[in-house]
This record gives structure tokens, sequence and C-alpha cells, in this order.
């Protein structure tokens, strides 16, 4: 069956499913063989093997959204064991590997026509004591000295050396209300 171009409904009346909002802490995790954190010229953080974890806070996260973040890095198993051979199978923690922190509220931005916006990130002055939260949230669930961070707030150069590579994207649960209903904005 063929069809007229003139018989279908016009693009702007095509109905699409509406964009919810998103509410939620993200986290891009990227599994690396090495990773660095430099500011002005110096190197202030760098790891081996392991993770190396772009954070951006909402304005309306809370504490367990950065639990449930912390909680779903350290156990995501992106690593082979070595023992066995099978892929997917460990996590950072049980590799013995170390995690790179990396606050990056760009992680919020939006494009209105071609120029940045981030106005659902979090406010410096709220995020800056949220993510250091999260740093010590990392520091207590792991080993203190296997979690890296860079700057906050400072102009850093981030290198990496993507290990497959492997990159995921995690986004804390949207908030619900009392009855168990996702709230919308």
């Amino acid at each position: 069956m063929y069809y007229c171009l003139s018989t279908l409904p016009p693009f702007s009346t095509i109905r699409t499913k509406p964009r919810v909002p998103v509410r939620a802490m993200r986290a891009v995790v990227q599994r690396v063989a090495s990773a660095s954190v430099e500011v002005e010229g110096r190197t202030v953080s760098e790891i081996g093997p392991g993770l190396l974890v772009l954070v951006g806070g909402h304005e309306s996260d809370s504490t367990s959204d950065a639990e449930y973040i912390c909680r779903k890095v350290l156990n995501m198993r992106l690593f082979t064991n070595e023992t066995t051979g099978r892929g997917w199978d460990q996590n950072v923690m049980q590799m013995n590997y170390q995690v790179l922190l990396v606050s990056q509220f760009t992680l919020y931005g939006t494009l209105k026509g071609n120029k940045p916006d981030f106005h659902v990130a979090m406010a410096p002055d709220k995020a800056k004591p949220f993510y250091a939260s999260l740093v010590d949230s990392f520091r207590k669930s792991y080993k203190p000295d296997a979690i890296k961070d860079g700057v906050f707030g400072a102009m850093m150069k981030v290198s990496l050396v993507n290990d497959g590579p492997v990159t995921m994207q995690i986004d804390s649960p949207s908030p619900k209300n009392s009855n168990g209903v996702v709230e919308n904005s």
C-alpha cells in the first residue's frame, strides 16, 4: 500500500510521549586503565585501573540520591573475573581498583537554541558541601585511599585511558510522594 504525503498528518500534530523532566543525581561512569585530573598545570589526582565517575547534582538531590549513586557505582560489575574469565562479573572493590570522582554540573546542561543552560543543576553554594559528602560516602563505603577526586569548581583537565571502552550512565530514582507515585516538576 502506498500513501500520498499530502494524506499524512502534519508533523506538528504527531503526538509523542511527553518528556518527564529528570529529577535525579546523575553519574557517568567510565571503566579506565588510568585517569587523572590537572588543575592550573598541576596533577591533583590520578588513578590506575578503575572507574572515572563524572557526577552531576540536580537542584532537588538529597542524601538518598548520593547514597544510591555511591552504592550503584561501587557495585557495578564492569570487570572480568580474572580467575574464571567471566566478563561483567566483578566490581571495582572486588578488583581492588580505584575510583576518581569529578564534579561536573554540565551533566545537567540543556540547549536553549545554541546556548547551554544549567538552571536545573544544583547551585554551587549547595553543591560544594553536597559533593564533599558524596566523596566521604565513597570513602566510608570502600577504602579511603582508593577514592580520589578533582577540585570542586576549578577548571580541570581530565585525562583518561578508557578501557573497553565502557561507559555507563546512572540516574538516581526520581522522587516519589507518600503514595509511591513519581512526582513531576
